[in-house]
């Protein structure tokens, strides 16, 4: 579907949840269900039980707001993971200053990870998920249209409006900016 199709799909879709339609918004849930479940597991580094609920306080926030959803500037799934990206921001700033601002995060009260998981794994994954919400929304967009939504770099450049020298280029830059907050991440663990 080309980018005029959806606008016009997303707009008329939008228009109807706003007149009361629930058709309109399981349409727009089940559309764009599985791309976020992916996008905030990716953002999470895999620990799951952060994930879903991340998904879970997304989506009744786009509720409650689904009136600031404007077709004509962006996508439905562009707006909701713009949601996602901002609640797990705020999750890992509550957990920073709940440590009492000593950039520690108790994540065994925050998480709950099943018992067979290795300190390794949940170490690693959190550092993920805090590297990721700490790059720039540019880092971020470009490397999950990469990683997450597999995307050959000629369709990002093509999706963003700029031409694949300048994707590939931002591309280093993001995968060095994720490296650099992953080392700082690993440099305050105890």
């Amino acid at each position: 579907m080309g980018c005029e199709e959806t606008v016009h799909r997303e707009s008329v879709l939008h228009r109807a949840v706003l007149a009361g339609d629930e058709q309109a918004w399981h349409a727009l849930y089940d559309e764009n269900f599985d791309a976020l479940y992916r996008y905030v597991q990716w953002r999470c580094g895999g620990m799951s039980s952060l994930g879903e609920e991340t998904v879970q306080e997304t989506w009744l926030t786009a509720v409650r707001r689904i009136r600031r959803f404007d077709p004509r500037q962006g996508t439905f799934q562009a707006w909701v993971r713009g949601i996602a990206a901002n609640q797990l921001r705020n999750q890992f700033r509550r957990q920073r200053a709940g440590a009492g601002g000593s950039g520690e995060i108790d994540w065994e009260q925050a998480i709950s990870l099943p018992p067979e998981a290795a300190a390794e794994n949940r170490e690693q994954a959190e550092q993920i998920a805090a590297a990721l919400a700490a790059l720039p929304n540019q880092y971020e967009q470009v490397l999950r249209a990469k990683y997450v939504d597999a995307l050959p770099v000629a369709e990002i450049a093509h999706s963003l409006s700029q031409t694949p020298k300048a994707i590939e280029s931002l591309l280093s830059r993001a995968r060095e900016a994720f490296r650099r907050e992953c080392l700082q991440r690993d440099d305050l663990s105890p």
